[in-house]
């Protein structure tokens, strides 16, 4: 089933000669449970997608559907609460709250909505991130692998249909990167959770089930990664 899907999507900015075309005709499916790497230079327009894929800007024209709901046609206030509820994301700054320690952090959003956190998830969660130990910490206690593992936990403890992850590893050391990078891939595997994640780099897209390659705004290529996982 595909939980996320665009079509004949774009956005440009001015108008004119001027015009900038950042997404020209984007059509896209990402099947429920898969990981998927979204591969481009600066100017690619894959941060662009990244933000119509969120709800986080809109598009020029085309449609946005994150499990099958068209999010493109929301209102800012329910695009708002569809956004805490469906869709996670990990940026390449942690954004941790510091006041907070690591499990206040994890379910902030869950309790924001109003909602109780699923504990049991959570401490799921927290037991494939390996942050057991650190439960009970602040951020400044933490090195940035283990602030980005909070990061990434907490996007999923809200069980969102989508898992947007930008650049993800762009403040940490290739070790450390390395190691994100397999538990986002756990955790799709094991939590099936659909992952889809922005890259300009060639080795750290390699780790996702398939890879889309984005050059001016348009998709030159698709393809499933050689040996790579599920199908996608």
């Amino acid at each position: 089933m595909d939980i996320l899907q665009t079509n004949n999507l774009t956005k440009h900015y001015g108008k004119g000669e001027t015009m900038v075309k950042a997404l020209d005709g984007v059509n896209l499916c990402v099947e429920q449970g898969s990981f998927v790497s979204v591969v481009g230079t600066s100017g690619s327009g894959k941060s662009t997608l990244l933000h119509m894929l969120g709800g986080l800007d809109r598009p020029t024209s085309g449609t946005v559907k994150v499990d099958n709901r068209d999010i493109s046609q929301l209102k800012d206030e329910e695009l708002t609460i569809f956004r805490r509820r469906k869709i996670g994301f990990v940026f390449q700054s942690y954004n941790l709250i510091p006041v907070l320690n690591v499990y206040e952090n994890i379910v902030l959003p869950v309790e924001l909505d109003g909602r109780q956190p699923d504990k049991t998830y959570v401490q799921e969660i927290i037991d494939i991130l390996g942050l057991e130990a650190k439960k009970y910490r602040l951020p400044s206690q933490l090195s940035g692998g283990q602030q980005q593992r909070v990061a990434i936990a907490r996007a999923l403890a809200a069980k969102p249909a989508i898992l947007l992850a930008d650049e993800p590893t762009g403040n940490l050391d290739s070790v450390t990167s390395q190691d994100v990078l397999s538990l986002l891939k756990v955790s799709s595997d094991r939590l099936k959770q659909t992952v889809v994640m922005i890259t300009h780099n060639e080795e750290i897209a390699q780790l996702a089930d398939r890879i889309i390659r984005i050059e001016d705004g348009q998709i030159k290529s698709d393809g499933l990664v050689k040996d790579g996982g599920r199908h996608a």
